[in-house]
């Protein structure tokens, strides 16, 4: 701690030149877009210096298989000479992850990867040589390792590896989508339980977090243009006002919107149902000791559509729990000394790219 006060009064006497300062460039990249961050270490903590977006055409990426490597790399290869990339971690496509937790005992168990190995397939649709996997430790006694295990097809992987070869960008990192969004948005070294739900364009992650490991993901096709569509039909007005109506009103309970909460509220009532369904799941479900899962201490919204007014305040009080915005700046600065130039509302859009950029400032 002491020296750790030390560094920081050093660096706000002599800063580091800006051409020594580490930087961490996180990516992440869905079928619709790829979203940058790139931080940098200040006096006052971390520093998103560049953000920003591009679009990728429908097509190139589906489900988070690369369909057309060549137009992919056109993107990528002018990302890194308009922002200067030339290293990054990725986030890995949450569709083709396959998530299980796994227990071994230690008797006779030459080691945890081949323990994995060898029970692979068992729980996953890929035999053993066409995957890569990885783990974290859950717990261990005497007898026994419990391990959460992430496994990804190999030529996923490897069409990635090309993809940025060719562009002529080093990959520093695979992470997995919901544990990169974990290290933004829940503080370090809380080793509580949170659901976190990651509410965007197209798509919604839903994921349980306890003491700082994944332990369940899951993705549902409902997201912030689904309510828009609605909205659109509903009142026969095109896309671009339908969005502007969505943003006005929301989910807020009065009488000048009731039409369109009545409209909206049948659409948020799906992805309240999945939220419901996990919730009580991971309540009642035991582990293979027969003991209970620890309870989830909050529910925390992220991603650029969590921004719709009053959806917070819906799930809340209809699931009777406590539900709030994720604070993604917890683990990168103190706002009460610094205001980022991003706006929390946009920022909540860069969570996932925000956690991958953190991770080069984060012994996991």
């Amino acid at each position: 701690m002491f020296m750790d006060s030390f560094n920081k009064l050093f660096l706000k006497c002599f800063p580091t030149p800006s051409f020594l300062a580490a930087r961490s460039f996180g990516l992440d990249i869905s079928d619709e877009s790829l979203k940058f961050v790139e931080l940098v270490p200040t006096h006052y903590g971390m520093k998103i210096r560049r953000w920003g977006e591009r679009a990728i055409p429908a097509g190139v990426i589906e489900s988070g298989k690369i369909q057309n490597p060549e137009r992919m790399e056109e993107i990528l290869s002018k990302l890194r000479k308009e922002e200067g990339v030339r290293s990054v971690r990725v986030s890995l496509p949450e569709e083709q992850v396959y998530l299980f937790q796994l227990r071994l005992e230690k008797e006779g168990l030459t080691s945890v990867k081949e323990g994995i190995e060898l029970v692979l397939e068992e729980h996953v649709p890929i035999q053993a040589e066409d995957a890569i996997f990885d783990y974290e430790l859950v717990k261990e006694d005497a007898q026994s390792i419990e391990v959460q295990v992430a496994t990804i097809p190999k030529n996923v992987i490897d069409n990635y590896l090309l993809i940025f070869e060719h562009s002529q960008i080093k990959v520093e990192a695979f992470e997995l989508e919901a544990q990169a969004i974990s290290r933004a948005v829940v503080k370090n070294d809380d080793m509580d339980t949170y659901m976190i739900v990651d509410f965007g364009k197209k798509r919604t992650g839903i994921f349980i977090v306890s003491s700082g490991i994944v332990m369940f993901t899951s993705t549902l096709d409902v997201g912030g243009v689904s309510l828009t569509n609605v909205i659109q039909k509903s009142f026969n007005v095109n896309f671009e006002e339908a969005e502007k109506m969505k943003l006005k009103y929301g989910l807020e309970r009065n009488t000048e919107n009731k039409e369109i909460f009545a409209v909206l509220l049948n659409s948020v009532s799906i992805l309240r149902d999945e939220i419901v369904k996990h919730f009580l799941y991971w309540h009642t479900h035991k582990d293979e000791e027969g003991k209970n899962n620890p309870p989830i201490k909050k529910i925390i919204f992220c991603g650029g559509e969590s921004n719709l007014t009053g959806l917070t305040d819906y799930i809340s009080i209809s699931m009777k729990s406590t539900v709030e915005m994720a604070n993604v700046w917890v683990n990168i600065i103190d706002t009460e000394n610094y205001i980022p130039e991003i706006s929390f509302k946009q920022v909540l859009s860069f969570t996932t790219a925000l956690g991958l950029a953190l991770g080069n400032f984060k012994n996991d």
